[in-house]
């Protein structure tokens, strides 16, 4: 390994675009090709993941970079879920029971653009855009584009090449369709797409609904969310089956059987959106898939992140931090390893299995945040945990909060203790085991934690007895 490598990186995105302004500080000569226009210069929003949730995982690579500061600017954050219910009823669920807690929304493209500009001030990385990446031969470590401009063919040979070009990686297909090694590939679509729509800011450019949440209208078998703008709008994202139910994307076809959709279901978030129609109709429906695949790398020549190796559905608000982490997790190799395999190969043994975990935990809040968070046990469960979190700080966590705000604990660690802890929790309140009310003082909550920590306990080593058998 030698800073005179030549560093090819597939894909500007927001994994490609840290991990080049990361290489970049250490001093790696890194070339970065992106198949759109420049984000900066050209509006390419086009109706896809306008704004994301950011959160500590995300927050611990800016301050690798040393961009926490910039960053803040552009973060409005969410203290909680504004539940909407179909009378138009509302109520806030906040995210931790600790009140320095809370998740942020931010703009993708702002954030891009941040770390473009960051990493092009750099004199050693170079962005070529309108490149799209069409095969890499990862065995020669030469990658082949399509310049869009020029309509012409080119090809880039490096030392090395990461793949970060996202759910449909160029290098990733190379990995299947080469056919050198053993390769596993997973695509696993949910029944559901998803729209994005949104509330345009009020005339004087103020927020038509609370501003500092993540507002959901939960329906059972689909959902709204909606996340806050720094102009004051909201971006909506309708999440609904393609073909199942009385109403789907499939038969929303006309202005009427929109119209008669949403006054029946977000009839409080219709009234917010004048636009709604326009929107709806303009505006692409997008599949929601998650993507795991092994290996990541091919000997020392290439590397898949981010996306590229484990894409997941966005439920967790954590596919962007998840990225993030990669590039944090990956810096830590960089100081002691003699090559770049050795360092391919430590990365994805330690990384893969929380990216699987992380995965999975955003299948299971899909299920939870469009049916269960109307459910009164969860209810009860989520106000007991606020309130063990607020009186206990330092002796318990959330499943959520291990995922979302403990950044020093793997997604795997996160996903199996806070699945332990939910299963204590319901079986013993369905039991009236445990319960909570306005009047429950600390020393009662107490002893509940001690029920909760124990039964806990015992969940987690009959799993580990099963996973041994």
């Amino acid at each position: 390994m030698t800073k005179k490598n030549n560093i090819l990186i597939v894909g500007a995105g927001l994994c490609g675009s840290l991990l080049a302004l990361r290489l970049g500080q250490r001093g790696y000569n890194i070339s970065v090709y992106e198949k759109r226009p420049d984000l900066r210069k050209v509006d390419i929003s086009a109706g896809r993941s306008i704004n994301l949730a950011f959160s500590d995982r995300g927050i611990k690579a800016m301050k690798l970079v040393g961009l926490e500061e910039k960053v803040k600017p552009l973060c409005i954050p969410m203290n909680g879920r504004m539940l909407h219910d179909v009378a138009g009823n509302t109520v806030l669920a906040p995210y931790s029971g600790r009140e320095h807690e809370y998740i942020n929304s931010i703009s993708r493209g702002d954030l891009n653009a941040l770390l473009l500009d960051e990493a092009e001030a750099l004199p050693n990385v170079t962005i070529y855009f309108n490149h799209k990446s069409t095969e890499v031969d990862f065995e020669n470590s030469i990658a082949h584009f399509y310049q869009y401009e020029t309509k012409s063919e080119v090809s880039k040979k490096a030392d090395i090449i990461f793949g970060t070009d996202g759910a449909g990686s160029s290098l990733r297909k190379s990995y299947y369709l080469g056919k050198k090694f053993l390769f596993s590939f997973s695509q696993d679509y949910l029944t559901h797409g998803y729209k994005e729509l949104s509330i345009l800011p009020a005339k004087n450019g103020g927020y038509k609904a609370f501003k500092n949440a993540l507002h959901i209208w939960g329906r059972g078998d689909f959902m709204l969310i909606a996340l806050p703008n720094l102009d004051g709008s909201f971006t909506v994202t309708l999440f609904l089956s393609y073909s199942e139910g009385e109403y789907n994307f499939n038969n929303l076809t006309t202005k009427e059987k929109v119209l008669e959709f949403f006054t029946t279901y977000f009839k409080d978030a219709l009234e917010l959106m004048p636009n709604l129609i326009d929107d709806f109709f303009e505006n692409p429906t997008s599949p929601l898939g998650t993507v795991k695949c092994s290996p990541w790398h091919y000997k020392g020549n290439t590397l898949l992140m981010g996306d590229s190796a484990h894409a997941i559905v966005p439920f967790y608000g954590q596919g962007m931090n998840a990225s993030f982490e990669d590039v944090v997790e990956f810096d830590k190799y960089l100081d002691d390893a003699q090559d770049w395999e050795s360092i391919f190969k430590a990365f994805e043994k330690s990384r893969k299995i929380d990216t699987d975990a992380i995965a999975d935990l955003a299948i299971d809040n899909f299920h939870e945040m469009k049916g269960h968070v109307n459910n009164a046990i969860f209810r009860e469960k989520r106000n007991l945990e606020m309130a063990l979190e607020k009186n206990f700080p330092t002796e318990y966590s959330s499943k959520y909060s291990l995922v979302t705000f403990n950044e020093n604990i793997g997604y795997y660690k996160a996903m199996t203790q806070g699945r332990a802890q939910d299963k204590a929790m319901l079986n013993m309140i369905a039991d009236h085991d445990i319960s909570i009310s306005e009047k429950t003082s600390k020393e009662e909550l107490a002893i509940i934690l001690k029920k909760v920590q124990t039964e806990t306990e015992n969940i987690l080593e009959e799993d580990r007895i099963a996973k041994n058998m």
